[in-house]
């Protein structure tokens, strides 16, 4: 069987898919560059040299998660510039659970100062995409915002989506989310 032989962007990249599963399973303090290492199929020196740190990696997974979901709001804009269709689209990343855990890890790691502000700037880009492309007002999307928090919190406690533990209490609050 030949290997195929890929770019440094190409390996990057799936380095970076790599960190994305890693982080979202372990956080950022729990998970270890040579994890992400074996879990990409190279070295961690390779690692290393192409992100620097595991810090810097594990602002370039946040960096990754958010270009995901400001794709979505802009997929559904085009359809409908309309906050409901947003919020179809961000139900979308409960198939993709790594996504929204990298965010709240990414929240939750916000202490240190270089993560904290790549989160906080990220927020706000997507804070702003929104009433870009929609037109809402603050307080609608602070309500939007609000409901995609709770979406993706109870997504991380796996009481919703596709694999969700079904309680009770769970199932009459995913109800109002649609």
């Amino acid at each position: 069987m030949t290997r195929v032989r890929l770019t440094a962007k190409e390996r990057g990249e799936e380095v970076l898919q790599a960190a994305v599963k890693a982080f979202a399973a372990s956080g950022y303090e729990g998970t270890k560059t040579d994890e992400i290492a074996r879990m990409a199929g190279v070295s961690q020196p390779y690692v290393i040299r192409l992100f620097g740190t595991k810090q810097q990696l594990f602002l370039a997974a946040v960096q990754s998660v958010c270009d995901r979901i400001e794709q979505l709001f802009r997929e559904a804009a085009e359809e409908a510039p309309e906050l409901a269709s947003l919020g179809q689209n961000y139900h979308r990343l409960l198939a993709e659970p790594e996504v929204l855990l990298v965010l709240l890890h990414g929240f939750s790691a916000s202490g240190d100062p270089a993560i904290g502000d790549c989160v906080r700037q990220r927020f706000g880009s997507i804070y702003a995409l929104i009433r870009e492309l929609t037109g809402a007002t603050p307080q609608q999307a602070r309500e939007f915002l609000s409901a995609g928090m709770l979406i993706t919190v109870m997504s991380a406690m796996q009481v919703i989506g596709p694999t969700a533990i079904p309680l009770p209490w769970a199932e009459e609050i995913a109800k109002t989310l649609d």
